[in-house]
């Protein structure tokens, strides 16, 4: 079978916005026949807007929609062969199971073909028979396993049975494609994991395809065939299970799905990074000198006797999580968590290795924030929809500012600055943060933080125009802390658009 073939849905530049809000940015995505996948993702990354797009409840701003080769974009939900479970399940109360099941095949019509006595064939949509009915709902609470259920009454039952009546219901109409919206969200951790596995062994019975969404890494590496990660809209990643844990394409993944130790390195040779303060062999390769993301699984960190590894550290905390020991560990002054099934005590002094096929380096992908500014009639800069104090004298090499404002050239030419369309570049670590709106350039909301090593990279968005700032600091900030942010004059570096450079 060809791969076309075996396309159910495929998704082509695929774009849903709400507004000024862009909820998925030129989705590129195509499903097979019969597989189990999962949209992975924090919330507000734009996962259940997919779903619902691709069961008609939501149409795409712009792109196409198909399923099994044909244009289904504009096509209402009655008219797909795909049906939804939602995180609420959205089971009727004043019906028992055999009704709430039966409810979607009691409106349902199906076309039935006649003969004449004349023998002209003529065709009629009818509803079903009471007893295809009940034959459809028995075949479905056997896939659930919930015979004999057909008479209680929906208040009676647990929260995994309610939730296997709202699948049972969901598959009695023999969809192409089952939709799951968070269906294990309101189970506890317990009948969650019971739920993950059945739903899998469903999965195998039935042989549809199940797309299903969540915010649970667990549920997505557990029982998926193929997991999509996505944030802000965008997809980040696709792959099995074990492609997203082992092999991470961003820093986002790595540290989105599980525990991952991620360091700020430098390629020091042919496949030899530098990190942490100490130099180790790995398998990826990447040009002498470039600048690098590296990360390492806590599990894939041996601890030995001090000396023996290529870093030595102390233990300085140490929890038992039941399976293994979750110890953190510091190496001059980078914080590096392992866990290991030997416990090594606070205080112990240790050695580090880590074999080099554990080592996983990715293309680094903050250097530097680049935005595109204007020059004000004050001599100040507007970005990052901020306006900060700047040094002017830079965009023209010897010159100087006279008292009325005016940019003094080399030769004498005066030149007015004000609306001169100006690039502008900041280190990351040359921006400060505060807490509140005063104070800053720019006000925003913290959308990311994810630890490094030795400090913090967080990314900030702006309300007005949802620009980033990314920062490296010190200090931990929490998602959805509202900050301020400022940046000194002489780390504000600038240089003159091309076409501006004729304005004089």
């Amino acid at each position: 079978m060809t791969e076309n073939a075996e396309k159910i849905i495929e998704m082509i530049n695929v774009t849903r916005e709400y507004f000024d809000t862009v909820a998925v940015e030129n989705m590129n995505l195509y499903i097979r026949k019969g597989e189990f996948v999962t949209l992975l993702g924090p919330s507000g990354c734009g996962k259940t807007t997919t779903l619902r797009m691709i069961a008609g409840f939501e149409m795409p701003t712009s792109g196409k929609i198909f399923l099994n080769g044909k244009d289904i974009t504009h096509l209402p939900p009655y008219l797909r062969p795909v049906n939804t479970v939602f995180q609420r399940y959205a089971l009727f109360p004043h019906m028992n199971v055999f009704d709430n099941i039966a409810y979607g095949l009691r409106q349902k019509r199906v076309a039935v073909t006649y003969r004449d006595e004349k023998g002209r064939e003529f065709t009629r949509l009818e509803k079903l028979s009471h007893d295809e009915i009940a034959k459809k709902v028995e075949k479905a609470l056997k896939m659930v396993e919930l015979e004999g259920f057909e008479r209680r009454a929906i208040h009676t039952l647990s929260g995994g049975q309610q939730q296997r009546v709202a699948i049972a219901r969901a598959i009695v109409n023999e969809p192409q494609i089952l939709l799951l919206d968070e269906p294990l969200g309101a189970l506890d951790l317990k009948m969650r994991k019971e739920m993950q596995f059945e739903l899998k062994q469903m999965h195998r019975k039935l042989g549809i395809t199940f797309i299903y969404v969540t915010h649970d890494q667990e549920e997505a590496l557990t029982m998926s065939d193929t997991v999509v990660v996505m944030n802000d809209g965008v997809i980040q990643q696709i792959g099995t299970p074990e492609d997203i844990y082992n092999q991470p394409k961003n820093v986002f993944v790595a540290n989105f799905i599980g525990e991952s130790n991620i360091f700020s390195g430098t390629m020091v040779g042919k496949l030899k990074v530098k990190f942490a303060g100490a130099t180790f062999d790995c398998v990826d390769d990447f040009p002498k000198n470039e600048k690098v993301d590296v990360v390492v699984r806590p599990e894939d960190i041996i601890l030995t006797e001090e000396g023996e590894g290529q870093l030595s550290g102390k233990v300085i905390d140490s929890i038992f999580k039941g399976i293994h020991y979750e110890m953190t560990v510091i190496a001059g002054k980078t914080e590096i968590l392992v866990q290991s099934t030997q416990e090594w005590p606070v205080g112990s002094f240790v050695g580090i290795k880590v074999d080099p096929e554990n080592i996983h380096i990715m293309k680094k992908e903050f250097y530097e924030n680049k935005f595109d500014g204007y020059i004000t009639k004050r001599n100040t800069v507007v970005f990052g929809d901020g306006e900060y104090e700047c040094d002017v004298t830079q965009l023209y090499p010897g010159s100087t500012l006279d008292d009325d404002g005016y940019l003094v050239l080399e030769g004498g030419e005066r030149i007015d600055l004000t609306d001169n369309d100006v690039k502008v570049t900041v280190g990351l670590k040359d921006i400060d943060l505060a807490d509140g709106e005063e104070g800053g350039g720019a006000v925003g909301e913290i959308i990311s933080c994810i630890y490094k090593g030795d400090h913090y990279q967080v990314i900030v968005r702006t309300r007005e125009n949802e620009e980033d700032y990314v920062v490296d600091t010190d200090y931990l900030w929490n998602e959805g802390d509202i900050v301020s942010v400022s940046i000194d004059k002489s780390k504000i570096k600038m240089k003159l658009k091309e076409e501006a450079k004729g304005k004089k």
